[in-house]
């Protein structure tokens, strides 16, 4: 939208539209009308002629840039509107609005300015949101790693660290125990909801938009593999929209597959043991960041500090020996789009 700006001294004459449109000729002895509109009783007294009939409209101001406060409190508002657009914008991601715009990775920069971009500062921001998880059942005994979503212990990760558990109990990057209630799963798509006791004040993960990822995008992945809590190792997205299968059997959850590793299948291949016959498939981000057991649950994490994905699989080469496992560069995770959708399912306690 233009305006179009006159100089102060620009003043159109108000009597030129109502000299044309007149019904009657101009009389040639009456003065000529004024440059301005006369100011009230400047003309009493005076008959009204016929080009009064018409509204005289108001001779334009000068268009002066307004400065000083009036300029900035112009200013806020044109910010104001412009941060009401991008809450719609996060609303309508948060809700899984699949018309809403999806051109950036993040949500948020949470890596200090002085640290971003960097391994360093992608670590020290979000590893306070990461813990390690071990799960006792009937079957045995699983580690596997979390991310907290709220500050009083809501826990993102994945169902098979905790399918079938009888007690689970989560250690913060600080030290601390806390015992977990598991509230929800979604056996379908290998996730799951735990909430820890009389917790709070713990440091929420920020979700960012896993649609927006691109390959070649840096990553790091923090978790606990074999225990080692904390972990972090980083590189790249290898691939996106990677078909992954894996195992919905709770035995086989708990157990693993070869070398004690989750069991998945890609192209038709199973890898790290047998998948069984009950199985579910969903879209995964590959990697290139090392992932090991232990790391399933965990976060890949996009260099601003966002989670953008749950660590779920591993590629670990078929038949090789303990002194051989470990990753070689192909890991998965479940893209944090898919479990924010499944967010309000997993909490009404959905246990599938």
């Amino acid at each position: 939208m233009t305006e179009s700006f006159r100089r102060s001294g620009d003043h159109q004459n108000p009597y030129q539209g109502a000299q044309q449109h007149a019904s009657s000729p101009v009389n040639p002895e009456w003065p000529p009308p004024p440059a301005y509109q006369p100011m009230p009783g400047a003309a009493a007294g005076e008959a009204p002629t016929t080009l009064l009939a018409e509204p005289v409209a108001q001779p334009p101001r000068s268009r002066r840039r307004p400065r000083g406060p009036v300029a900035l409190l112009a200013a806020v508002a044109i910010v104001a509107a412009a941060i009401g657009g991008g809450t719609a914008y996060g609303i309508q991601e948060l809700t899984g609005n699949d018309t809403a715009a999806t051109s950036s990775s993040t949500s948020a920069n949470v890596v200090p300015s002085s640290q971003k971009g960097t391994v360093s500062g992608v670590a020290k921001a979000v590893s306070p949101s990461i813990v390690e998880i071990n799960a006792q059942s009937n079957a045995g005994s699983s580690t596997g790693s979390g991310v907290i979503i709220t500050g009083d212990g809501e826990i993102i990760t994945n169902n098979h660290v905790v399918s079938g558990a009888t007690q689970v109990k989560v250690t913060t990057s600080d030290g601390k125990t806390y015992t977990a209630d598991v509230v929800g799963t979604d056996s379908s798509k290998d996730l799951a909801l735990i909430k820890l006791q009389n917790a709070s004040g713990l440091t929420a993960a920020t979700l960012g938009n896993s649609d927006g990822v691109q390959v070649g995008d840096e990553v790091v992945a923090i978790g606990s593999p074999e225990g080692l809590t904390g972990t972090v190792t980083s590189g790249i997205v290898s691939a996106l929209n990677r078909d992954v299968t894996v195992s919905t059997d709770e035995g086989r959850q708990q157990g693993g597959g070869g070398n004690g590793q989750w069991p998945f299948e890609f192209g038709g291949q199973q890898f790290n043991g047998d998948t069984g016959s009950s199985t579910t498939t969903y879209k995964a981000l590959q990697t290139d960041a090392s992932l090991n057991p232990g790391n399933s649950g965990g976060a890949l994490i996009d260099m601003n500090g966002n989670i953008i994905g749950i660590n779920s699989a591993m590629y670990s080469a078929a038949g090789s020996g303990s002194s051989d496992a470990g990753s070689v560069g192909l890991g998965f995770a479940i893209p944090i789009n898919t479990v924010k959708a499944d967010l309000a399912k997993l909490r009404s306690g959905s246990q599938n």
